[in-house]
C-alpha cells in the first residue's frame, strides 16, 4: 500500500473519529449539570419537583410551613411534606396555586394536614434531604413517618406518581382539594369516583389570581375498592361530593414493597379533557419511560446553548440557570388546543399554544430578549397569548396567572415585549392587532395613566409607586413610538416619542435623583434617596438610588440630565459604594447589594451596562464579573434574590455570554465580559452562533478587541440582526482595561 493511500486512510479514519466524537459530545446529557435545589435557600423561591419545559404541570412536594419564603411551597430549610401538588409557581414574590394535592399515608386515617405544634394530629410527614432525589423531570423522596417511597414525573399536562408502600392494613391516598399555597383559598371543590380506577373533580379557588379553575382526572393502577369523601373533617355518604373543602380518600391494604401508581391529568376546561390529556401524553404505565422522556425534553432545550469550560461548578450554575428560564411561561391549554380565556369563555383551535404565568415586569428585561435568540417559536406563542388576553380583557397583560389579570407591579410591561418582537422582525402574529393592543393599553385612564396623559407625570399624592409607575410607562412608550414609525403612523410616533421623554418630569435637578412630585413646581418631602417603604412610597421594591437609572431607552438623555458624562460616571461610581439606611419598611426584595445597587431585584439589572454608554466599558466588565462570581453559586442559596420566574437566571445567561439588551425593545446587546471560553447558540433556521473568548480567565476579564465573522468589531454593542446571522463572535481578553476598544463616541451604544 502506498504512503499516500495510507495517509488518506488515516485522515479519513481520524476525521470519522472526530465526527463521532463531536456527535457524542453534542448528545451529552446536559441535565446532569442541573441542580434544582439551587435557589431553594435564601429568597430564591424556586419550584422543586417534576415538570417538563413550559409544562402546565409542576408536580412536587409542598412543605407544612407558610410565608414569603414558601411562595413556591418549598424551602430547603424545611423537613415537612403535606402533599404532592400539581401546580406550583417558581420564583415569585407571592404564593399561589398548589392545586390537587395527593398524599399517601399509612395507619389511622387523618384528613387534615396537621400543624407545627402537633404534627401527629394530621397527615404531614417529615423527610430528609439525604433521602430526596431531585433532577429535571423527576422527584423522589421517602416519607419518614410512613416509610413510603414516592417517585414523581410528568409530561406537559399529566403528573405521574409511583408510591412504594410498606406492608399495611391501613394504607391510604388522600386527595385534598382544600389545600393550596400562599394566598390561595378554595372557593368550590368537587370530587367523584367515576369507576373502579378513576377519580375526577375540580377545584375553583381565589388567591393572587382571583378566579382560578382547574379540573383533574386521576387514573389508578389498582382497583379502587374503598373510596370515601369528606367535607373538611366530616365524613359524607356516597362516592361524590361538592363543597368548599372537599377531600377524597382511597383506602386499601398493601404488601411490603407494593407499588401503586397514579396518573393525574389537569385541564382548565373539563374532566373529560383532563382524561384526553392522559390518553394523549401518558397512555401506559411505564414510569421510567415517562421520566426518561421528561429528561430528554429538558436535554433538548438545554442543548440550545452549549458552553465550554473546565469548571464543572460553573457548568452547574449555568445549566441550572438555563433550566430555571424554561419553567415558565407555562402551558394553559389542553392537548387539543382548548383553553379558558380571561373572559372565562372556552377557546378552541386558536392556532397557538396558550400560555400563562406571565411575570412581565420581571422578564421584559432579560428573559424575553433571551427567548428571541434561543426560543423563537416560544416568542410567537407568548405574543399571540398576550394579544388574545388583550382581546378578552381590553388591555395587554400586566401579570397574568391562570386566566386572571393580577395587575401586579407598576407599568404595562407587556408593551416592550410585544414591541421588541415586532421590531426584531418576528412573524406569526397580527402586527396591526399588536399595535392596536399597545396603543389601547397605553391610552387607558387606570393606574395613573389619566395623569400621564393630562400632566405628563403621576402626582405622588395620587397613588403609591408614582415614580416607578411613570418610569415604566416612559420606557414602554418608546417601544410604541418605534413600532408606530415602522408602521408609518406618524402622529402616533410623535405622540409616544413625547411620552417616552416624560421620565424627565420625575428628575429633580437640585438633587439629581428621580423623585415623587406633587405638582408642577413641588416635590414630595421629606426626601431621602436611601429610604424605601414597601408599597407606601414613590418606588416599587426599591429606593431613589436604584430607580434614578431606570431610563434604558434613552441613556444619552439620562446622561444629559446628570450634567454630562463626567458627572454621570461619578454618580454611577457612587451608586456602587453609597451606604445608607433603607429603613425598617424596606422590601425584602432589595437584596444583593453593592452599595445601593441591588442585584436581587429587577430595576437594577441593566445598570452595570450603563458604563458602556459613557465610554468606560471596562467598568461594566468589572461589575458583571463580580456579580456572576459572587451572587450566583452552586449552593441552595445560590441566587441572591427572588428568581422572579426566570429573570434572575436570564441575566446570568446573557451576561455570561458577554451580552445584555439594555433597552428592552431596541435589539441592541451591550457587551460586558464573557465568562466562558466558548458558547454556541442554536438559532432559528438551523443557524448557530459561536462565541469565543480567547485568553479568558478569572483575571482576564477585560475585552481588548472583538471580531465578528472575521471582521474587526470596534463597537461596544452588537445588534440582534447581527447575532441572528450566526457565525463567530470572538473576544480577545486581557487583565487590564483597554482604553481604546469601545470607548470612542461612535462605538458606544
Amino acid at each position: 500500500m502506498s504512503y499516500n493511500i495510507v495517509k488518506k486512510s488515516l485522515i479519513l479514519l481520524f476525521s470519522g473519529m472526530l465526527v463521532t466524537t463531536a456527535l457524542v459530545n453534542a448528545q451529552e446529557k446536559l441535565t446532569k449539570y442541573v441542580d434544582p435545589l439551587i435557589g431553594t435557600g435564601f429568597h430564591g423561591h424556586v419550584f422543586v419537583g417534576a415538570n417538563v419545559p413550559f409544562g402546565a404541570v409542576q408536580l412536587g412536594p409542598t412543605n407544612l410551613s407558610e410565608g414569603w419564603d414558601w411562595s413556591s411551597g418549598y424551602h430547603i430549610s424545611d423537613s415537612t411534606i403535606v402533599g404532592f401538588q400539581h401546580t406550583h409557581l417558581s420564583g415569585t414574590g407571592i404564593g399561589d396555586l398548589g392545586d390537587i394535592s395527593f398524599m399517601p399515608t399509612t395507619g389511622p386515617l387523618k384528613v387534615t394536614k396537621g400543624n407545627v405544634k402537633d404534627m401527629q394530629s394530621g397527615y404531614v410527614s417529615l423527610f430528609s434531604h439525604q433521602e430526596e432525589t431531585v433532577r429535571p423531570g423527576f422527584y423522589a423522596v421517602n416519607l419518614k413517618r410512613y416509610q413510603i417511597n414516592v417517585k414523581l414525573t410528568a409530561s406537559e399536562r399529566v403528573g405521574m406518581h409511583e408510591y412504594t408502600f410498606p406492608k399495611s392494613d391501613q394504607a391510604h391516598i388522600i386527595i385534598d382539594l382544600k389545600e393550596g399555597i400562599g394566598w390561595d383559598r378554595p372557593a368550590e371543590t368537587s370530587i367523584k369516583k367515576l369507576n373502579d380506577s378513576t377519580v375526577v373533580g375540580y377545584r375553583y379557588s381565589s388567591g393572587w389570581a382571583k378566579d382560578q379553575r382547574i379540573y383533574f382526572t386521576a387514573v389508578f393502577s389498582r382497583p379502587i375498592k374503598d373510596f370515601v369523601v369528606y367535607d373538611s373533617l366530616t365524613l359524607k355518604p356516597g362516592i361524590e361530593l361538592t363543597g368548599k373543602k372537599v377531600k377524597g380518600v382511597i383506602n386499601f391494604q398493601t404488601t411490603a414493597g407494593e407499588k401503586v401508581m397514579v396518573k393525574v391529568g389537569i385541564s382548565p376546561i373539563s374532566v373529560e379533557n383532563a382524561m384526553m390529556n392522559i390518553k394523549a401524553e401518558i397512555p401506559g404505565w411505564n414510569f421510567n419511560r415517562v421520566a426518561a422522556a421528561a429528561d430528554e425534553a429538558w436535554n433538548k432545550e438545554l442543548q440550545k446553548v452549549a458552553i465550554k469550560t473546565n469548571d464543572n461548578k460553573k457548568k452547574t450554575i449555568f445549566y441550572t440557570a438555563l433550566y430555571h428560564t424554561l419553567i415558565a411561561p407555562s402551558i394553559y391549554n389542553d392537548h387539543n388546543g382548548d383553553y379558558l380565556g380571561t373572559d372565562k369563555k372556552v377557546y378552541k383551535n386558536p392556532g397557538f399554544t396558550n400560555l400563562t404565568t406571565l411575570s412581565l415586569w420581571d422578564t421584559y428585561r432579560a428573559l424575553n430578549p433571551l427567548f428571541t435568540l434561543i426560543q423563537p417559536e416560544k416568542v410567537v406563542d407568548i405574543i399571540n397569548s398576550m394579544l388574545a388576553i388583550y382581546q378578552q380583557q381590553g388591555k395587554l397583560p400586566v401579570w397574568h396567572l391562570m386566566g386572571n389579570e393580577t395587575n401586579t407591579m407598576p407599568g404595562y410591561s407587556g408593551v416592550p415585549v410585544v414591541a421588541d418582537a415586532y421590531l426584531k422582525g418576528f412573524k406569526g402574529f397580527d402586527a396591526n392587532l399588536a399595535f392596536e393592543a399597545l396603543k389601547t393599553t397605553a391610552m387607558q385612564d387606570e393606574r395613573g395613566l389619566k395623569h400621564v396623559k393630562e400632566l405628563g407625570f403621576i402626582p405622588a399624592d395620587s397613588r403609591v409607586e408614582s415614580v416607578a409607575m411613570g418610569l415604566e410607562y416612559s420606557l414602554a412608550d418608546w417601544g410604541i413610538a418605534e413600532m408606530a414609525k415602522r408602521l408609518n403612523k406618524k402622529e402616533d410616533a410623535a405622540y409616544f416619542t413625547k411620552r417616552a421623554g416624560y421620565y424627565k418630569n420625575y428628575f429633580d435637578n437640585s438633587t439629581k435623583f428621580m423623585r415623587g412630585r406633587v405638582g408642577e413646581k413641588e416635590w414630595r418631602t421629606p426626601f431621602s434617596p436611601f429610604v424605601a417603604r414597601h408599597e407606601k412610597d414613590d418606588y416599587s421594591e426599591g429606593n431613589s438610588w436604584q430607580y434614578s437609572w431606570l431610563v434604558p431607552h434613552d441613556v444619552k438623555g439620562l446622561i444629559a440630565l446628570q450634567g454630562g458624562e463626567k458627572p454621570f460616571l461619578k454618580k454611577l461610581d457612587s451608586l456602587f459604594i453609597a451606604e445608607g439606611d433603607m429603613g425598617d419598611e424596606a422590601s425584602n426584595d432589595i437584596s444583593g447589594l453593592i452599595g445601593q445597587y441591588a442585584h436581587g431585584n429587577e430595576p437594577s439589572h441593566h445598570i452595570t451596562y450603563l458604563y458602556a454608554f459613557a465610554g468606560q466599558p471596562w467598568k461594566t466588565a468589572e461589575k458583571v464579573r463580580f456579580i456572576m462570581d459572587n451572587f450566583y453559586t452552586d449552593k441552595p442559596d445560590g441566587i441572591i434574590g427572588n428568581e422572579d420566574v426566570g429573570q434572575m437566571s436570564a441575566w446570568y445567561i446573557l451576561s455570561s455570554m458577554g451580552i445584555y439588551q439594555v433597552n428592552p425593545a431596541n435589539g441592541v446587546y451591550v457587551f460586558g465580559s464573557p465568562l466562558f471560553d466558548e458558547v454556541t447558540l442554536k438559532l432559528a433556521a438551523g443557524k448557530s452562533l459561536r462565541i469565543v473568548a480567547n485568553n479568558n480567565s478569572d483575571k482576564n476579564i477585560y475585552i481588548q478587541g472583538i471580531t465578528f465573522n472575521g471582521k474587526k468589531h470596534s463597537r461596544a454593542y452588537i445588534t440582534y440582526q447581527e447575532l441572528t446571522q450566526g457565525g463567530e463572535l470572538v473576544f480577545d481578553m486581557g487583565d487590564k482595561p483597554s482604553k481604546t476598544w469601545g470607548t470612542a463616541k461612535a462605538d458606544r451604544p
